[in-house]
């Protein structure tokens, strides 16, 4: 009997190892791929935000350190006041820039700044030769055409008397009368000229137009001279009676009345007042202001006040009207006009709001407000001068019965 087949079992090569068996199915690793990105777009994103949120912290401490630092008050009623008292600015009742109305040089002038002239008071010479001789022209023209209209005038008279004989035509007779009437027409517009450069003459010499001062001189011998406004020579006011405009508040503008006796104050003039009238009044209540600008005259012949000066108007009215008392800490001077400046919260935030307001008595430490601002307004003490309107800022204290911030 023959021995059964056994097929050895298969062995590896000498010096091989045997691979591993791999037991992950590809599925496996698809998911955990999608989990590890998952978890990496999780981290990014959280980072992201951190950072977003970090930069959003500094911006609102950055805002919020930015944001001035400011002291509240409170504006408080002030008792009923029966005057008030308006910021006014002195005018010359005339005022006139002088320009040459010919040309030349200038050979003379006689007063100086400072000087009072009466109207009529020469000021100043100009030289002015060509025009000089352009009248001594004209005049000997003027003399030829007269010469020649008296001529044909004698002319035409002659033939019209030889007419009436039948010794001249009738032709030659109204030849010579059209020529007569021509050297008439030639004299007058010789007579014409002649008068226009006198005229131009007569401005070679500058008068004072009224009794006043000469504030400014801007010409010396020997310039040139341009005629027309291109350079004033001298500049005059009157000064005899001051023009002082105000601007009344609306609410005091019924009482605003021609005649109304005025009390004005300047500083140079401690403890002394002026005594004007209200003279005239617009009629007209200004849009932007709600205001009413109005005149008042002062006598000004003993030369105490100056034009240009600032002074203060202090006007009776006809009814109390209360006002607004506020400390002068409070104040902004700013190139529109005095202001205050009052804080709002909106949404949140505290707001800066700057008021235009009109001053009344100044009582050194506080003073009246008579119109733009209403009592109990929380306004800022001591603002800073950059301060504008909209600005947000940090109240620090509150005394206002409003609360438009935070107390600290």
């Amino acid at each position: 009997m023959s021995e059964p087949n056994h097929t050895p079992p298969t062995t590896h090569a000498q010096g091989e190892e045997a691979l591993p068996q791999s037991n992950v199915s590809p599925r496996t690793a698809v998911i955990v791929i999608v989990v590890l990105l998952i978890v990496g777009a999780i981290i990014a994103i959280a980072g992201i935000l951190h950072r977003q949120s970090a930069r959003q912290a500094l911006a609102a401490e950055t805002n919020a350190l930015a944001a001035p630092d400011v002291l509240l008050s409170t504006a408080k009623s002030g008792s009923p006041n029966s005057e008030i008292v308006l910021p006014g600015n002195m005018f010359a009742y005339e005022d006139s820039p002088i320009f040459a109305r010919t040309n030349g040089y200038l050979s003379h002038w006689y007063f100086d700044i400072g000087a009072h002239v009466r109207k009529g008071q020469l000021l100043a010479v100009i030289a002015s030769p060509e025009v000089d001789q352009q009248l001594l022209q004209a005049r000997a023209d003027l003399a030829t055409a007269e010469s020649n209209a008296s001529y044909a005038k004698s002319t035409a008279k002659r033939y019209q008397g030889l007419l009436g004989q039948d010794a001249v035509t009738q032709q030659d007779t109204e030849n010579f009368t059209t020529q007569a009437e021509s050297s008439n027409t030639t004299v007058k517009s010789q007579i014409a000229n002649v008068q226009r450069l006198e005229q131009l003459t007569s401005f070679e010499k500058i008068y004072a137009p009224f009794n006043g001062v000469v504030t400014s001189r801007s010409v010396d011998i020997g310039q040139l001279i341009d005629l027309g406004a291109a350079k004033e020579l001298f500049h005059m006011s009157s000064t005899d009676v001051l023009r002082v405009y105000v601007n009344v508040p609306q609410v005091y503008s019924r009482d605003a009345l021609p005649g109304t006796k005025a009390q004005l104050t300047f500083a140079e003039y401690p403890g002394r007042t002026f005594e004007g009238t209200l003279v005239r009044t617009a009629k007209s209540i200004d849009l932007n202001s709600r205001t009413l600008l109005v005149e008042v005259d002062v006598d000004n012949r003993k030369g105490e006040l100056t034009t240009g000066a600032y002074t203060e108007v202090h006007l009776k009215v006809g009814r109390p009207v209360s006002t607004v008392v506020v400390p002068v800490s409070t104040l902004l001077f700013r190139k529109e006009g005095l202001r205050v400046a009052t804080v709002e919260q909106t949404d949140g935030n505290d707001i800066v709001k700057l008021v235009p307001i009109t001053l009344g008595h100044d009582d050194g430490d506080t003073v009246q407000v008579v119109s733009g601002l209403d009592p109990n307004t929380p306004i800022i003490t001591n603002p800073p001068d950059s301060v504008v309107d909209g600005e947000k800022v940090h109240v620090l204290q509150n005394t206002g019965s409003g609360k438009p911030g935070q107390g600290q």
